[in-house]
C-alpha cells in the first residue's frame, strides 16, 4: 500500500480504494508500470469540472469529449448543453463523471499489466 502512493500520490476516495483492490497483488515493476500507464490516461475531477464550468460560457460538451462519450459530446455541442440542463446535471456530477472513466482507464491498465 505504501508503494501505491509512492506511485500515484494524487489518489482519493473511491478511486484510490479501486486502484488498491485492483493492485493488490502487483510488484514494484508491475505497480509503477500500472501507474505510468494510469497516470496518463487518467482525468482528474477538478479538469472535468473546469471544463463544465466552461460549457457555460463558451462551449458546451467538451468535458464529455474528455472522458471520451463523442456522441454525448457532440449532442451537448448542437443542442447548448441540452438547453444547459445536461451541463447543470454534470456540473453537480462531475466526480462521478471521472469517477467512472478513471475506473474503465484502471480496468484497461490492470488488463494491459497483467497481459505484460
Amino acid at each position: 500500500m505504501a508503494n501505491l502512493f509512492q506511485f500515484l500520490p494524487e489518489l482519493q476516495g473511491r478511486e484510490l480504494a479501486l486502484v488498491q483492490s485492483l493492485t493488490k497483488d502487483y510488484n514494484d515493476e508491475q505497480l509503477q508500470t500500472f501507474s505510468s500507464i494510469y497516470r496518463v490516461r487518467r482525468r482528474d475531477p477538478q479538469i472535468i469540472l473546469l471544463t463544465t464550468l466552461l460549457g457555460f460560457v463558451v462551449v458546451a460538451g467538451v468535458q464529455r469529449f474528455l472522458i471520451g462519450q463523442i456522441g454525448m459530446g457532440i449532442l451537448y455541442l448542437f443542442t447548448g448543453g441540452l438547453c444547459l440542463i445536461g451541463t447543470i446535471i454534470d456540473l453537480i456530477n462531475y466526480q462521478d463523471l471521472a469517477y467512472e472513466y478513471n475506473q474503465r482507464i484502471a480496468y484497461e491498465a490492470s488488463t494491459l499489466v497483467k497481459n505484460l
